[in-house]
């Protein structure tokens, strides 16, 4: 009896040890997850919540708009002229700032095609013509100037002087040679001169006339076209460096013969309006 009661307590305690260690693996394997599991439920977990948002940027004053733009003119007009009184057919390239008009004898060759008022008219003219040497041309050339005081931009916080500057080459276009060229061989006179005092750039109301925005202006002499003209007294033309004059559009468009000089009066500032004369005798 003691036997039998011995093995019916021996049956039980294995039957609930085989309970514990089947609850124990259970437990074991809900407890560790394997690698995908744990991948999966790291995807599948909330976003955090979106950073709040600051408060608006301000916005600023409107920016002001600034004065209409001009447009500027094509760098180079290349024209054919009417002159055609010789058997020679010349090309002439000129570049001045801001103005000119060339003239065989009293006939008109060609004229800057940029008004003189256009702001910032710096272009180059290329034109040919026949003729016959010996050759008298005769230029006008001008500076840009609002009045007699001779300044730009009166009022405006560029007021300023302008400054001037002319140089032409011309070819004879059968040969190809360059038989002319503005240098020093030019005979110029300035027939505007303003202002008389460099001051008056500063002036926060120049007055033309009135000190010291005073100026110089004389009339075109007669005749001064002719090939008769006595131009002896015409000593004002003065060779300026390219650095000097500073060429803008326009002038890098012609192939400049090295012997070119740019020409002007004796000051690039205050010369504002001159006449130009040079005779070619032959090629």
């Amino acid at each position: 009896m003691r036997k039998l009661t011995s093995i019916l307590l021996t049956s039980l305690m294995l039957t609930a040890c085989g309970k514990v260690d089947q609850q124990g693996l259970e437990r074991n394997e809900t407890a560790t997850p394997d690698s995908a599991d744990s991948a999966e439920s790291l995807r599948t977990e909330a976003p955090p919540p979106p950073r709040p948002e600051g408060p608006p940027r301000p916005e600023g004053p409107p920016r002001p708009e600034g004065p209409p733009r001009t447009e500027e003119p094509e760098s180079t007009n290349v024209t054919t002229s009417t002159v055609s009184n010789g058997a020679v057919t010349f090309r002439m390239d000129v570049w001045a700032d801001n103005w000119f008009a060339a003239y065989l004898d009293e006939t008109l060759i060609v004229e800057d095609s940029v008004s003189i008022t256009t702001e910032r008219s710096f272009n180059a003219e290329s034109v040919t013509f026949n003729a016959d040497y010996p050759l008298n041309l005769n230029f006008i050339v001008k500076d840009f100037k609002e009045n007699d005081t001779g300044l730009e931009y009166i009022g405006e916080n560029n007021q300023q002087m302008g400054d001037g500057g002319f140089i032409m080459q011309l070819t004879d276009t059968t040969t190809g040679a360059v038989v002319a060229v503005t240098n020093s061989l030019f005979d110029c006179f300035v027939i505007h001169k303003a202002p008389l005092d460099k001051s008056c750039e500063n002036e926060l109301n120049p007055v033309a006339g009135t000190a010291p925005c005073d100026f110089v202006e004389t009339p075109e002499p007669d005749g001064w076209m002719s090939a008769s003209y006595d131009d002896s007294e015409w000593t004002a033309t003065t060779v300026h460096s390219s650095s000097a004059v500073d060429p803008k559009q326009g002038y890098d468009q012609i192939s400049w013969d090295e012997s070119a000089e740019f020409i002007w009066g004796p000051d690039l500032e205050t010369d504002n309006t001159l006449l130009c004369r040079v005779t070619i005798s032959s090629p």
